[in-house]
C-alpha cells in the first residue's frame, strides 16, 4: 500500500511542477564534469551563491585538463564567498587530478567510482548519476530527507538511512525522479517551519506527523 501511494505521489507531484530545481537545470545546460564539481560546490551552499560561483570557475578552468593543473590559492580566489571554500578548491581540484589521470578526463559513470573521487559523498555520486548520466539513483538531501519522513514514507534521522530506506521502497524506474520532485516540493510547498499543506496536492498521501498547517 505504502509503495502506490509513493507513486502516485511522485506522479502528482512531478506534473504540477513546472520549474526546475538548480541541479535539474544544470543538468539540461552543463557537461558531465561541470555537473560534479557544481554538486561538490553546492554542499552547505545556497543555489544564489553557487550559481554564479561555478559559472566563474568554469570560464577559467573549462574542463578536468585546466582545473586539475590550477593552483589552490586561485581557485580559493574564485570560491571565497561559497561556504568552506578552502576545502572544496582542494577537493575540486584533486578530483579533477583523478579524473584527468585515470578516466582521461571523463567523468566515471559508476557509484563506486564516483565515491572515490575527493568531496564526493553518496548525495553528490547519486546526483552526478541523475543529471549527468540519466541514471537511477536516489540523491537525499536535507529537502528529500526532510518531505519523505514527512510523508511517512520513511522514519529516519539521517539523510544517509533514508538513502538506504527509499532505495527498498520505491521501484527503480522511479527512482530518477525523487530527488528532482522533491527537492522542488521542499524549496515551494512543504517548506521547513511552515508547510503550505493547504496547497499541496498531495496533501492526501500525506500523514503529516507532527507538522501544524501554516499557510
Amino acid at each position: 500500500m505504502k509503495k502506490n501511494k509513493i507513486i502516485k505521489t511522485l506522479i502528482i507531484l512531478k506534473k504540477s511542477q513546472p520549474q526546475l530545481s538548480m541541479l535539474g537545470n544544470i543538468g539540461k545546460s552543463r557537461n558531465s564534469f561541470q555537473i560534479l564539481i557544481s554538486t561538490i560546490l553546492s554542499a552547505r551552499a545556497r543555489d544564489a551563491v553557487t550559481l554564479p560561483l561555478s559559472d566563474k570557475l568554469f570560464k577559467k578552468y573549462t574542463n578536468a585538463k585546466s582545473l586539475a593543473k590550477a593552483k589552490q590559492k586561485d581557485v580559493e580566489k574564485i570560491l571565497k564567498p561559497i561556504g568552506f571554500y578552502r576545502n572544496k578548491s582542494k577537493n575540486v581540484i584533486a578530483a579533477s587530478q583523478i579524473i584527468q589521470k585515470n578516466y582521461k578526463g571523463q567523468v566515471p559513470k559508476t557509484k563506486t567510482e564516483l565515491l572515490a573521487l575527493p568531496g564526493v559523498g553518496t548525495k553528490v555520486a547519486g546526483c552526478v548519476l541523475v543529471y549527468a548520466f540519466g541514471e537511477p539513483a536516489i540523491p537525499v538531501d536535507t529537502h528529500v530527507h526532510r518531505v519523505s519522513n514527512r510523508l511517512g514514507w520513511v522514519c529516519t534521522k539521517t539523510p544517509e538511512k533514508t538513502e538506504k530506506e527509499l532505495e527498498k521502497i520505491i521501484p527503480k524506474k522511479y527512482w530518477i525522479d525523487v530527488n528532482e520532485v522533491l527537492v522542488i516540493h521542499g524549496q515551494t510547498t512543504c517548506l521547513p517551519r511552515t508547510p503550505r499543506c493547504s496547497k499541496c496536492l498531495a496533501a492526501k498521501y500525506c500523514k503529516k506527523k507532527g507538522v501544524k498547517k501554516n499557510d
